[in-house]
């Protein structure tokens, strides 16, 4: 059974996510402040997140910051605020959603398990994945850089085995945004740049393979 550390400091609400989580078969742990939440993520096996941004002690920007520090599970952020400045910083920090408040709490669930039925989906493909000196480890969904094993976060996980899977074509934001994050972020190509910019960080010294192509998109040559 999954575990979904709910962070989120309305109770009600909180009480709110949890309940339709459970219906969904999750196990839920919950968090009111951003101490309370690093606190379980450190005891507890947690395999998603629900965070809040705007949470007592520790806000949901450092919470995010030092979960990536150590793991590459799902974040989806909660957010009573819309600005495209705000989602970006999310998507900066490693989150792989972002969920504007007021919302569904079956979309919300939904977007949970859509995240974590994809790691699933990817774990049980077999073989591998090479380009350069990099390595994706389909079965064991892991990324090497020169035999060195890489943490990324579900997203840049699947952006570079999308990139890797058509490389030497032209793909253009729209269609990366498309088939990485789905119809949710249309519109939102910002993430597209910085999702590349952090992909290409982490793949060095093999980074300059990532081509940029001038008011279309990328390459991977």
């Amino acid at each position: 059974m999954k575990t979904i550390l709910v962070i989120e400091d309305e109770m009600k609400l909180n009480e709110i996510i949890c309940d339709y989580l459970k219906g969904e078969g999750y196990k839920t742990v919950s968090a009111f402040d951003g101490e309370m939440a690093l606190n379980l993520f450190e005891s507890e096996n947690i395999d998603a997140v629900i965070l809040d941004i705007m949470i007592p002690k520790i806000d949901g920007w450092s919470v995010c910051r030092k979960i990536r520090q150590t793991s590459g599970i799902p974040i989806v952020m909660l957010t009573a605020r819309s600005e495209e400045d705000d989602k970006l910083m999310g998507f900066e920090l490693g989150a792989d959603e972002y969920v504007t408040k007021p919302f569904s709490p079956k979309v919300l669930v939904a977007r949970v398990s859509r995240l974590i039925s994809r790691i699933k989906d990817i774990s049980i493909e077999l073989g591998s994945l090479k380009w350069k000196g990099v390595t994706i480890q389909l079965d064991a969904h892991q990324v090497t850089v020169d035999d060195v094993l890489i943490e990324m976060t579900p997203k840049e996980y699947d952006l570079l085995k999308y990139l890797i899977e058509n490389k030497g074509i032209v793909l253009s934001r729209e269609l990366i945004l498309n088939k990485v994050w789905g119809y949710d972020f249309y519109g939102e190509l910002r993430v597209v740049d910085s999702h590349i910019k952090k992909v290409r960080k982490k793949i060095a010294p093999h980074n300059d393979g990532i081509k940029t192509v001038v008011k279309v998109g990328y390459r991977l040559d």
